[in-house]
């Protein structure tokens, strides 16, 4: 955990203010993205054998990585993260097909800027209107730094405020099922040293070989949620 936090820490402090910029910066927060492209030690946390079995029970047995990112919240603020689902997804004939990780990289308490969630809002067959930072049915989610939340990313959720002294940090690794496109097309973002040196693995839930997803990639007609351009 320690060196997760000190490259993440490190990242911020090299991309400054264009620290996530190549997908999406966010007020009151620090971003950073493509993190499988920003060394190995992050490339751990995609294929971990413990959460891909979760994953499998929200997307099924065919999935891959969608993205992977991280996000802080910056302290002394009062402004919450509007309630979501992720890609603005809503469950098709086949059943659900985005699902998120939340690797807590400090504790999540109740003041801190956890992650909040409102219930049974992932069968709901809809998205959230602005909730402005509130609702009367959300929850907090709160847990001891190390731990991972696999969240059926359906459900309607968003970073509360973090009201402490301190960063609230995270990284976010996001599925989705294997007949859906990318958040972050994989294959077109990693330059040539991470792509030799990825393992059997890694490729395989990264779609790298899957000639279904990069024409998914490549089809204009199909909408893609903070889709980075190929390098």
């Amino acid at each position: 955990m320690e060196q997760l936090i000190a490259e993440v820490e490190r990242l911020y402090a090299a991309e400054g203010d264009r620290a996530g910029s190549e997908f999406r910066q966010e007020p009151n927060c620090r971003r950073l993205a493509n993190l499988v492209d920003k060394g190995p030690l992050f490339r751990q946390l995609i294929a971990e054998p413990a959460v891909l079995d979760l994953v499998a029970k929200v997307l099924g047995p065919h999935f891959k990585l969608s993205s992977l990112n991280a996000r802080s919240a910056d302290p002394h603020s009062d402004s919450a993260q509007p309630l979501h689902a992720d890609m603005g997804a809503i469950p098709d004939d086949a059943g659900f097909w985005v699902c998120n990780t939340v690797w807590m990289l400090d504790d999540f308490t109740e003041t801190n800027g956890a992650l909040r969630v409102v219930p049974g809002t992932h069968r709901a067959g809809k998205l959230p209107v602005s909730d402005k930072g509130s609702h009367p049915e959300d929850v907090l989610v709160t847990g001891k730094a190390g731990s991972v939340v696999v969240m059926n990313a359906h459900l309607w959720h968003g970073g509360s405020a973090n009201r402490t002294s301190s960063p609230r940090r995270a990284i976010h690794g996001f599925y989705c099922r294997a007949n859906k496109p990318q958040q972050q097309y994989q294959k077109g973002l990693l330059g040539p040293e991470t792509l030799a040196s990825l393992s059997p693995e890694e490729r395989i839930i990264l779609a790298i070989d899957d000639p279904a997803n990069d024409r998914m990639s490549s089809d204009p007609n199909i909408t893609k949620s903070g889709f980075l351009p190929a390098r």
